[in-house]
């Protein structure tokens, strides 16, 4: 999906303290705190102990941003999408039994991520060296070209972002959205797209001329605009990166320090492509062969 900024991104957690009153509290306070910090940073240096909690908890909290068919709420209130779906096989297989949805926005789930509002993020996020700054990947399990919400008919003729450049449409993208860079790659002004929730939103702005074009993966925008009389969804193209098309690839996201996490989630998931089960699970959710992708989080992420 869509979604490297920020797919949500540029804010981190604050540190916080507070003093104890009582010399002898206080003391005893500091002693506390220097042993778990030497918790902490072992176990973060082991890779991380969440996969141990989960499984005793028996339930990991998946972060979605409601974007379909990436992770979202249905309309028989059960959680579904494609991550979510995937993520139900996987921790299974990993010995975590149940999978609890916290909903919030694109640009939010990075934050949320690593302020522990919940254990992994599972919305289809793009894989960009601005995020792996700041968490840490699987391999991505799809790889998806973008496409743009238009008016039907496309009477601009919107096909890329050097046509919305040079025909001075309109633009609006999602909030924390890989498309933000890439339009501002092509020439647009940062300060001049409209930033909106969601694929539905930038459905609604285009319908009534707010915007001439929305852009998202192509997925998602081909998805939105199916029961629409106003709008339409051009056909797929990759987006320019340093002069080259350039694939996004989207993934699960982890903390840095969960390294044993995201190396167990990454075994399972390579099994699940080798067998053919990643698509047949994906595949309901519109997903082609074409998605399907040898990509790798290191190689996206510029290392």
């Amino acid at each position: 999906m869509a979604p490297p900024l920020g797919n949500g991104v540029h804010t981190t957690g604050h540190r916080r303290s507070r003093r104890a009153v009582l010399a002898g509290v206080a003391a005893l306070g500091a002693l506390g705190a220097a042993g778990c910090s030497r918790v902490a940073t072992t176990s973060a240096a082991n890779g991380g102990d969440l996969l141990d909690r989960l499984r005793a908890q028996g339930v990991v909290r998946l972060g979605i941003a409601g974007e379909i068919p990436f992770g979202y709420i249905g309309k028989d209130g059960r959680l579904t999408g494609e991550a979510p779906e995937l993520a139900k096989v996987i921790f299974k297989r990993l010995g975590v039994d149940d999978v609890q949805p916290v909903p919030t926005e694109f640009g939010s789930l990075i934050p949320g991520l690593n302020s522990q509002q919940f254990d992994v993020v599972a919305a289809g996020m793009s894989v960009s060296p601005d995020r792996c700054e700041q968490v840490i990947f699987a391999d991505p399990d799809f790889q998806m070209p973008d496409a743009f919400i238009v008016r039907k008919g496309n009477p601009k003729g919107l096909h890329d972002y050097k046509d919305v450049v040079a025909k001075k449409a309109k633009f609006a993208t999602g909030t924390g959205y890989a498309q933000i860079q890439y339009a501002v790659e092509a020439g647009y002004k940062e300060s001049d797209i409209l930033i909106v929730p969601d694929q539905v939103a930038g459905l609604n702005a285009v319908e009534v001329g707010r915007v001439d074009v929305f852009a998202g993966t192509a997925l998602t925008t081909h998805q939105v605009v199916r029961k629409s009389a106003k709008a339409e969804a051009t056909t797929a193209f990759a987006p320019l990166v340093d002069g080259k098309p350039h694939v996004d690839g989207g993934a699960f996201a982890f903390r840095p320090t969960e390294r044993k996490l995201r190396d167990a989630f990454n075994t399972e998931l390579h099994k699940m492509k080798k067998s053919g089960e990643l698509f047949r699970i994906l595949r309901p959710f519109g997903f082609t062969q074409a998605e399907m992708t040898d990509l790798t989080a290191k190689e996206l992420c510029g290392g």
